[in-house]
């Protein structure tokens, strides 16, 4: 290993630094010089660093710029070789530009149609993919899509819709629904969440609704043959089925969860219940499955195999438990569904049974680095979610934690008698469900602007339960399917989910059990999980300036202020922040989505209508009639107008005037004009009451102009117009 061990001159290529002139700097490169083992798990690191910076842009890059960057570190490796420090910089630099250039590669090969403007209501046929049974009805994936006067070169690949409730659809069938469509929606406020993102790397084209029963097409096409992934979507159907009429209560939608991945028909009780009680991971097919799954079967083989003495013997029945581990795994994989976070699951389990054929330790930061970085390869747009950010948090921080506690927990546990070793187990699982949920809490936090309070006791139940009972006889149950015997081992599957969902609902309706929290801003989480990464990655003291990032990372939603009106794209909602933070709604019946967002970056869990919330002790008044809404929000008349028969009167009157029609005359006493022409072209917009002024922020400013954004055309020369504020 003599050569990894750097002076800190060709680290830093500074002399001053290498006699101790800056102590901080000194101990950062002596420390980062011990660490050289573990340099190798930044590559992942670096390269979500181009990934990111990718999806940051305003505009689509150059397809050249990825490459001319790589290029570069590759002509400065040849001419810096002689020096550890440019080595390293570009190796670093590299990686994140292979990072973007494989983010923008991935972009143009899901490049599909996306429908450009309002469809129907007209009809729509299609071929079903997919079928979610939703509390309001069936909800349909169709490809083979054929729209009336839209040419087939125009026409989404995959468009989803909504079916009557009354509609039995199945699987693989092609239906003639009349509908109306839409393309996917933009983000609801400036820096939320991007559903034409996600869509447009989903291949998702349109979204919509039928206007009434779905038919059968009078003609069928020739490619209507059910392919390879029908074929076992179709199995999953009937399982699902088979479950639902075995178990007909919400154990079995539970059961039916955990088996196919189908969890569309699990009451939106026992969901609120779980999430409530910070056990809704349990439903959504991850690491924590697909583990369980392979340490079952990898238990069993190696159990069966050992039961021969020539076997156990002469064979390497480690090896041979663990390729029987991974087929089941796989099998498992298929069966549920294969979504994208359950194959990012399989990978790093594939990766820790290839480490046991191997003879390597299934459990380590490098397998961890390694899967991250086939994962990012494969779809790098996975890295900006929840369950990418969540998971990786999870099995980084467990792996750290157990490595650096290690031998202390060995000593401890082989230092004393039965009883200590007894409690392992329960030791075991409080630990890594303490690690993990503080892992994970704060990614909870952001993306979903709620914290369960008492999850981590829920857990320590839930879990043993889940791992010892539950999955073990849904394994069973899988392998009794095919000779009509699934019966005796749901019922007992059944009642273990009962337990689960009786602790979840126990749980949930205590006082205080959900605390809902203000989203913090972008740079806030990468600062958390370069701090977190920094903590988990090295191994010395220095280590603990991670921390840093942590706290900064948190804190970070405190220092960036709230929007203090908000109004939709479609103008027919809007809301004003109060002075204690709140935000009081112009309706409380439309946009639902759009008002759960809004509420969900103050941490407010209940909505309240304009004129009724403003409360006692608050400078913010607000009223409303049928015409529109007022309000003053920090010295400033806000008019809401819902009819043009009050623009004239909030014309003259207000600071800020907010249109849900268009505003063709001048409104003399107006800071600023939001009207229907803004708000299509612009999406959404979020206003800000300064006091250097109004700041007026809206989707088209925020995400720019990408592949799946909305295009719209230039404005006109108008009054007032949102962004020439006076």
């Amino acid at each position: 290993m003599a050569e990894y061990s750097l002076s800190r001159d060709k680290i830093t290529g500074s002399n001053w630094l290498a006699r101790g002139v800056v102590w901080p700097g000194r101990f950062i490169a002596d420390s980062f010089a011990k660490e050289h083992e573990h340099w190798i798990l930044w590559a992942p690191v670096f390269f979500g660093v181009g990934v990111g910076v990718y999806f940051a842009l305003m505009t689509e890059p150059s397809p050249w710029v990825g490459p001319v960057v790589v290029l570069s570190c590759a002509v400065l490796l040849w001419f810096g070789r002689g020096s550890q420090f440019a080595v390293l910089v570009a190796t670093a630099i590299a990686f994140a530009g292979t990072g973007f250039s494989a983010a923008q590669l991935k972009s143009n090969l899901v490049t599909a149609p996306v429908l450009e403007r309002a469809y129907g209501p007209a009809p729509v046929i299609g071929r079903i993919v997919k079928i979610e049974r939703l509390p309001r009805g069936p909800r349909v994936l169709l490809d083979q899509v054929e729209l009336r006067r839209i040419p087939s070169d125009r026409t989404p690949t995959l468009v989803r819709l909504r079916l009557h409730p009354k509609d039995q659809p199945v699987l693989g069938e092609r239906i003639d629904v009349f509908a109306k469509l839409s393309p996917p929606g933009r983000p609801s406020l400036p820096g939320g969440y991007d559903f034409q993102r996600r869509s447009w790397f989903e291949g998702l084209g349109a979204v919509g609704f039928s206007m009434g029963r779905a038919r059968r097409p009078n003609s069928t096409r020739v490619d209507d043959a059910a392919d390879a992934g029908i074929w076992f979507r179709q199995i999953r159907q009937l399982i699902s089925d088979r479950i639902r009429v075995a178990v007909p209560n919400a154990s079995g939608a539970v059961a039916a969860a955990l088996i196919t991945g189908d969890r569309s028909a699990i009451p939106e009780s026992v969901m609120a219940d779980m999430r409530d009680s910070g056990l809704a991971h349990l439903l959504a097919i991850s690491g924590l499955h697909l583990g369980l799954v392979a340490t079952i079967l990898f238990f069993s083989a190696r159990a069966v195999l050992a039961f021969h003495e020539r076997t156990a013997l002469y064979w390497p029945i480690k090896k041979i438990a663990a390729l029987a581990a991974f087929a089941g795994t796989f099998g498992y994989l298929l069966l549920t569904g294969g979504t994208v976070p359950t194959q990012r699951a399989f990978l790093m389990t594939a990766l820790a049974l290839l480490a046991i054929v191997l003879d390597r330790s299934p459990f380590s930061l490098r397998l961890v680095a390694f899967g991250a970085l086939v994962i990012l390869v494969i779809a790098p747009e996975a890295m900006l979610g929840a369950s990418f950010q969540m998971s990786f948090a999870a099995v980084t921080a467990l792996i750290a934690a157990y490595e650096s506690l290690g031998d202390r927990l060995t000593s401890w546990l082989y230092g004393g008698g039965p009883v200590r070793r007894a409690l392992t187990y329960l030791i075991g699982v409080a630990l890594t469900t303490i690690i993990a949920s503080a892992a994970t809490g704060i990614f909870a936090a952001h993306h979903f602007g709620r914290i369960a309070y008492f999850g981590l006791a829920a857990n320590l139940i839930a879990v043993p339960v889940t791992a010892i009972w539950v999955m073990p006889w849904a394994i069973i149950s899988i392998v009794l399917f095919p000779f009509g015997l699934e019966g005796y081992a749901l019922a007992p599957m059944a009642a273990g989910i009962d337990v689960i969902t009786t602790i979840a609902h126990h749980v949930a309706a205590l006082p205080g059990a959900v605390g809902h929290v203000r989203t913090g801003p972008t740079f806030g989480i990468a600062l958390v999980a370069l701090g977190g990464l920094w903590l988990c990655l090295w191994r010395g003291r220095w280590r603990y300036i991670g921390l840093i990032g942590i706290v900064g990372g948190v804190l970070s939603g405190s220092v960036v202020a709230a929007p203090d009106i908000l109004i939709s794209e479609s103008g027919r909602l809007a809301a004003v922040r109060l002075d204690d933070g709140r935000y009081v709604l112009s309706n409380t019946l439309r946009e639902k989505f759009s008002a759960g967002q809004w509420l969900r970056l103050a941490g407010q869990d209940r909505k309240e209508l304009w004129g009724l919330g403003s409360g006692s002790g608050s400078s913010a008044t607000a009223k409303c009639d049928p015409l529109g809404c007022i309000a003053r929000v920090k010295g400033k008349v806000v008019a809401y107008v819902r009819d043009e028969r009050a623009l004239s009167d909030d014309c003259v009157a207000a600071d800020i005037v907010i249109s849900a029609t268009p505003v063709r005359h001048k409104c003399p006493s107006a800071i600023a004009v939001v009207d229907k022409f803004d708000l299509w072209r612009n999406g959404a917009h979020a206003i800000y009451l300064t006091d250097q002024g109004v700041k007026t922020d809206n989707i088209s400013q925020r995400h720019g102009v990408r592949p799946w954004s909305t295009k719209r055309p230039p404005p006109r020369q108008r009054f007032n117009s949102a962004v020439s504020n006076r």
